[in-house]
């Protein structure tokens, strides 16, 4: 079956079609990193980081190019994908430093003559898996810390991607066999989870937990992203409109799709009606429109299937007794567009305050205090990314200390990620070691212990 990629903004508009590689084709690919990776780690330090420092060096020549496809392909407003181009470039070139970085220690024997050593060493072949989200930026900060301590690496993107990622291996201009992409689906990520040495993986949670369990069971270390359901809590002293203003970034940013986005506006005590009102008339100025328009900030969901489970989920939520504050239709024009949606009296059962459904709807919720809101926020298995609007510092670092989430967020909102700094999930929401920083170096290289004694006996 051939592999399609259209434009969400233009349905009409195909943007790439290729043939898949099959699970074989995969498992070739893997073999093909695998008899490149000793070479590429034999280079040499310099050399790893003069490559991506290259690839830093390309990406960032054809930044217009890349912008413009991430318009077209995935749907990104043109700026933020001018700005995940930017970070796709800082990303490269953040990793270009590792290869220098200290790959061990040296340690005092128990008892005379010798070294104790400590190093560590690549798996060989890192096996990815990507959404479609962060076209760009998601592929790039997991496969340059992999190619900077020396494995060799082969990326299967969503299908959705897959014209970009094609194009960011390209740019990259890595020697053979050192950075393959696979175009697929399931087959092809299932090859790839059997066959690579590591594996990181960025998806839903059904696929996730299947990735964690087949790389588990073979003994292969794997780290694995699967999304989250995320709060903001909003108490009474917060600057409403300030909050209002986050919240709606957060909620309609790029449809709603992000793994950081906020789904759950947890309003304490008297924070309510004011930030109803505000947050209502902030997304309501916040329209779905083309994404290739600089102004806009809603663009389209990624297809029909998308489109059409956030409109269902609306209608079932009506159906239950929610009133919509804001949104809740297709937008009046060609292509997969959906209102910035804010809902009320969504009940705690319904999907829509219990499930990631990936687009840009939230529901409100009242909280009679701030114990009663961090209850709520912590009341699911997908704790990401969690905000917190206040003007206090102690109540806000308070509730920073109380809350599941792996990154919490203080008068900012719940999107966004530092690609210097750890990067994961708490519960569900994630697995393993954490991604970006200096910490996933680690995941990319196992410890090895050397004992070194002097030659010809002791003395």
């Amino acid at each position: 079956m051939t592999l399609t990629s259209y434009n969400p903004a233009d349905p009409a508009d195909l943007v790439l079609s290729v043939e898949p590689v099959g699970a074989a084709g995969t498992g070739a690919a893997v073999e093909a990193a695998r008899a490149a990776q000793r070479g590429w780690l034999a280079a040499g330090a310099a050399a790893r980081a003069a490559a991506l420092g290259r690839a830093a060096d390309a990406v960032e020549a054809a930044a217009d190019e890349l912008t413009a496809l991430v318009v077209r392909e995935v749907g990104k407003p043109v700026a933020e994908a001018r700005g995940e181009v930017a970070r796709t470039v800082a990303i490269w070139r953040y990793y270009a430093q590792a290869p220098f970085a200290p790959s061990g220690a040296v340690h005092e024997p128990a008892a005379g003559e010798g070294l104790l050593l400590t190093r560590r060493r690549p798996y060989g072949v890192a096996g990815l898996i990507t959404p479609w989200n962060f076209p760009l930026a998601i592929p790039t900060w997991k496969a340059a810390p992999a190619l900077a301590v020396g494995n060799t690496v082969v990326l299967k993107p969503a299908p959705e991607a897959t014209a970009c990622a094609l194009r960011l291996a390209e740019l990259a201009g890595l020697p053979a066999g050192v950075l393959t992409v696979v175009p697929g689906g399931a087959d092809e990520g299932n090859a790839l989870v059997s066959a690579a040495d590591v594996v990181s993986f960025t998806g839903s949670t059904a696929v996730g937990r299947a990735v964690v369990a087949t790389t588990t069971a073979r003994g292969v270390p794997v780290q694995a992203e699967m999304g989250g359901l995320n709060a903001a809590l909003v108490l009474p002293d917060a600057d409403i409109a300030q909050a209002a203003a986050h919240l709606a970034a957060a909620i309609a940013g790029y449809a709603g799709q992000k793994c950081t986005a906020t789904s759950r506006v947890i309003a304490v005590g008297d924070a309510y009606e004011p930030l109803a009102e505000a947050l209502a008339k902030a997304l309501a100025t916040t329209p779905a429109a083309d994404p290739a328009s600089p102004q806009t900030v809603c663009g389209p969901v990624i297809n029909e299937g998308a489109l059409e489970r956030l409109t269902q989920a609306i209608e079932s939520a009506r159906a239950a007794g929610a009133t919509v504050l804001a949104g809740g239709q297709r937008a009046a024009r060609e292509g997969w567009y959906l209102e910035p949606t804010l809902l009320e009296k969504v009940p705690a059962d319904h999907p829509l305050a219990s499930e990631e459904f990936f687009g840009p709807v939230a529901v409100l919720l009242p909280a009679a205090d701030l114990d009663e809101a961090i209850a709520l926020a912590n009341d699911t298995r997908h704790s990401l990314s969690t905000s917190v609007h206040s003007r206090d510092l102690d109540t806000a670092l308070a509730a920073a200390d109380r809350l599941d989430a792996g990154m919490i967020r203080v008068n900012a909102p719940s999107s966004g990620v530092d690609f210097h700094l750890p990067f994961s999930g708490a519960k569900q929401a994630g697995y393993g070691a954490r991604e970006q920083g200096q910490a996933v170096l680690d995941f990319y290289t196992a410890s090895r212990t050397v004992t070194l004694l002097p030659a010809g006996g002791a003395r």
